[in-house]
C-alpha cells in the first residue's frame, strides 16, 4: 500500500509492505532504483516482509512527480529501453543533491519508525543502484537506530568528491553488506577498494561480493540487466545481514 510521508516541505509516496503475522516486527528501509517506485519494487518489498519485516520504500524523487507520473510505462525489458528510460532519470538522479536527500531520509526513518507495527529496536536500510547511496548515507546519519545497511549494484558509492557517502563511515555504527556487479562502470575496482578500505579504516563490520557476470542493475526482474542468479545471492545476503542484526 502506498502512504504519504511528511518530509521538509511536503509529502512524500512510500510504499509499505507488513508481514501476514500480526504484530510488531522490525523495519526496514527500502531505497529505490532511479527506475522508481514499481510493481518490481513491490514485489522485492513484499519479499523482504514475508521475512518478518515491515519495509518502508520511499518515493525519493517526491519533488519531480507522483509515483505514477515518473514511473515507466513501457517495457524495461526490450532492447534499449532501460537504457532510454535511464537516460531520462540521469537528471532526476542528479538534482538529488546530498542537502536535499539527507533531511528526508530523517523523515524517512522517523516514519518507519512511527508506524504502528514496527517494533521498538534498530532497523535495516538496503537500497539499489542510486539507493545504494542514500542507504549508506541513512547509516551514517543515525547510527542510533541503523544497525544494518544493504548496498546491491550501488554506483558512486566511494568517489574523490567532496560529498561521497564513504566518507561518512565513521559515524556509522551497522554492520554492512555490498553486493557489487562486476560489469558495473558506476563502481569500477578501485572504488569498491576505496569502500573496503574506508569501511575497515571505521572498524565496522562489513562483507562485500563481486557477482561475477553480473550488470548494474542486476537484481530488477523488469529491466535487461536482471541476472537471477545475482538476485538471489543478493537476497539470501540481505535476509542474512538482517535476521544476524535486527534479530539478534
Amino acid at each position: 500500500m502506498l502512504l504519504n510521508v511528511p518530509v521538509p516541505g511536503g509529502t512524500a509516496e512510500a510504499w509499505v509492505s507488513r508481514p501476514a503475522a500480526g504484530g510488531r516486527h522490525p523495519g526496514v528501509l527500502l531505497f529505490m532504483d532511479a527506475f522508481g517506485i514499481r510493481p518490481q519494487l513491490e514485489r522485492m518489498a513484499d519479499r523482504i516482509a514475508r521475512w518478518g519485516y515491515v519495509v518502508l520504500a520511499p518515493h525519493v524523487f517526491h519533488r519531480e512527480g507522483t509515483v505514477a507520473e515518473l514511473a515507466p510505462t513501457g517495457d524495461l525489458r526490450a532492447p534499449g529501453a532501460r537504457e532510454e528510460f535511464f537516460a531520462a532519470a540521469m537528471p532526476r538522479v542528479r538534482r538529488l543533491t546530498p542537502e536535499l536527500a539527507e533531511p528526508d531520509i530523517e523523515a524517512y526513518v522517523d516514519a518507519l519508525l512511527a508506524l504502528p507495527t514496527v517494533a521498538d529496536g534498530p532497523i535495516g536500510v538496503t537500497g539499489y543502484c542510486m539507493g545504494a547511496r542514500l542507504a549508506v548515507r541513512a547509516a551514517c546519519l543515525r547510527p542510533d537506530v541503523v544497525a544494518a545497511c544493504g548496498g546491491f549494484h550501488g554506483g558512486g558509492l566511494a568517489t574523490e568528491d567532496d560529498d561521497s557517502p564513504h566518507l561518512g563511515l565513521s559515524r556509522a555504527r551497522a554492520a554492512f553488506f555490498f553486493g557489487h556487479a562486476d560489469r558495473d562502470r558506476s563502481m569500477p575496482p578501485e572504488a569498491i577498494t576505496r569502500l573496503d578500505r574506508a569501511l575497515a579504516d571505521a572498524g565496522l563490520e562489513f562483507d562485500t561480493e563481486v557477482y561475477t557476470g553480473a550488470s548494474h542493475g542486476y537484481t530488477m526482474a523488469d529491466t535487461s540487466a536482471y541476472d537471477e542468479t545475482a538476485a538471489e545471492l543478493h537476497y539470501a545476503a540481505l535476509e542474512e545481514l538482517l535476521a544476524r542484526t535486527l534479530r539478534g
